[in-house]
């Protein structure tokens, strides 16, 4: 059978096979009718704020590239804030959508509906990244099919299409897009990847009319190409923006690896604080400060700590209140030992997973807190990818310390300030030569002789720990760091005793020192205990 050229007159006398019950649109009243029914139903469980939007099924990029929710592509399109947008958007779709469906075989315009709301939020992930709700996409690719309907093919079009898909059409819509990108809280990258996408598939569909003797099959075949393409496309887009990126800390020395949407902020558990970007529910955070302990140490103290304050029964953090605690327990991060503290905090939002690692490095302890929803558990990957990619590296302050004894060579203080970075940051072996050096240009400095005594002994040469110790007790007889390092010295030797005799001395030159005090009555609990 022939197909009539467009324009011709059999085109435009057509018969049509349906009765007045098959010329209804169906498909366009089949999807208001959706729409409608979800709008009721959100819209009994009160306003459509961010967190009810994230709980409905919105388009949030963090939950679709990060936990998997892909299918948020499609969802979005049916959730609208209010009975306004919801009936702006179903007024456009009625007038687009039944000139569309009655030129068009319904299959074909079923596909136009899938590829529209998939362009759109699609379009809104890669280029918005606020929280996403409503069907305005959808009906702007109708209007975008519609127009590329009255350009090829306005002589098989009844009068009313004509008149929807007339010369106007077009302005109309490049005003709106206009007011849009004008306004704030429109998702104009989702209307325009809507629009777009009605353009292209109007080009790729033929109306009823001309594809009379076309078998079924043909239809199958568009319709399909149509949904085809745009789940591959928004697949790509998925992909596209499920990259990582690694964020480097000068200042505390810390390299970690994150999800390229996280964006750096504030939180009271650490100054360096990076989140998905969600106010609520579906929240992810890392968190990360470096604690001087002014002693080298496990990280254990500094874990009991933060499980006892943070995570006490009465204490209250944004995600919840703790209601399982585990640790500290031993860990292994960034190629050294940690511990570590799990909790789980229940809140308005159901639970939320906390873990928290303290990983020791010199005087210093790395405090990384990672927290993540349980609702939705794929997040987990994530922080173990971020735990296990976790880096220190040096921090500023020693890269300076290096550059200072670099541009002065042969200067004592410089030396002497590189020796004193390295053993702080728990390189004591590497500390050893710069403060050698240092001592060796400037003799009667007893605080350059202190760290390298300590030096030493933190390292494990005990002897020649000792022996600083004591030169540098020479020097400074009266000084509270050289009798303090001789305290090091017996406690390296395992003379508890003798110990707290070198501390008891230090105690009398400076009986105001709340740290030699502190020590002095750790010391005496332990010999009172026995140990020696």
């Amino acid at each position: 059978m022939s197909v009539p050229p467009p324009g011709s007159e059999d085109a435009r006398s057509a018969p049509e096979s349906r009765g007045p019950l098959g010329r209804l649109p169906w498909v366009t009243l089949g999807l208001v009718g959706v729409q409608l029914a979800v709008y009721v139903r959100t819209a009994a469980a009160g306003p459509l704020d961010v967190d009810a939007m994230v709980r409905f099924g919105a388009k949030v990029g963090p939950l679709m590239t990060e936990a998997g929710e892909s299918w948020r592509l499609l969802t979005a399109n049916f959730l609208h804030r209010d009975a306004a947008h919801l009936g702006l958007n179903l007024l456009v779709l009625v007038a687009a959508g039944s000139v569309l469906e009655g030129a068009w075989r319904r299959l074909e315009y079923a596909a136009l509906l899938v590829a529209a709301g998939l362009a759109t939020m699609t379009s809104s992930l890669l280029w918005a990244e606020e929280v996403s709700v409503g069907a305005s996409g959808m009906a702007y690719g109708c209007v975008g099919a519609l127009i590329v309907l009255g350009r090829r093919y306005r002589a098989v079009l009844s009068p009313m299409a004509r008149r929807m898909a007339g010369e106007g059409v077009l302005p109309t819509v490049l005003v709106f897009l206009w007011m849009g990108w004008t306004s704030v809280g429109v998702d104009n990258a989702g209307h325009l990847g809507g629009f777009c996408s009605g353009l292209l598939v109007g080009l790729f569909v033929v109306p009823r009319r001309l594809t009379a003797g076309e078998p079924r099959s043909a239809e199958w075949l568009r319709a399909g190409s149509v949904v085809a393409v745009a789940v591959v496309v928004a697949g790509l887009g998925v992909l596209g923006r499920s990259t990582w990126r690694v964020e480097r800390d000068d200042v505390f020395g810390v390299s970690v690896a994150m999800p390229s949407s996280w964006r750096q902020g504030a939180d009271r558990l650490g100054r360096l604080a990076f989140s998905n970007g969600l106010p609520g529910l579906g929240r992810a955070t890392f968190v990360a400060e470096a604690i001087q302990t002014g002693e080298p140490g496990d990280g254990g103290l500094q874990a009991v700590h933060f499980q006892e304050s943070a995570l006490a029964a009465e204490a209250v953090l944004p995600e919840g209140r703790p209601v399982k605690v585990r640790g500290p327990r031993p860990a292994w991060v960034s190629g050294g030992p940690a511990q570590e503290v799990q909790a789980e905090l229940q809140g308005a939002d159901g639970v939320t997973h906390l873990r928290a690692l303290f990983v020791p490095r010199g005087e210093f302890v790395y405090q990384l807190v990672f927290t993540w929803p349980g609702r939705f558990p794929r997040y987990r990957r994530v922080v173990e990818r971020m735990v296990a990619e976790l880096r220190l590296e040096e921090p500023s302050m020693l890269r300076e310390a290096r550059a200072r004894a670099l541009l002065v060579p042969g200067a004592s203080e410089p030396l002497a300030q590189l020796g004193s970075a390295l053993r702080r940051w728990g390189r004591p072996a590497e500390a050893v030569e710069p403060l050698r050096e240092a001592v060796r240009l400037a003799p009667s400095q007893v605080a350059t002789r202190v760290e390298l005594a300590r030096a030493f002994l933190e390292s494990g040469h005990v002897e020649e720990g000792c022996h600083a110790a004591e030169e540098a007790r020479v020097y400074g007889p009266s000084e509270t760091g050289a009798l303090e390092a001789g305290v090091r010295c017996e406690l390296a030797r395992g003379d508890t005793e003798r110990a707290l005799a070198r501390l008891e001395e230090a105690r009398r030159v400076a009986p105001q020192d709340p740290r030699l005090r502190a020590a002095e009555a750790a010391l005496r609990a332990t010999v009172k205990a026995g140990g020696r």
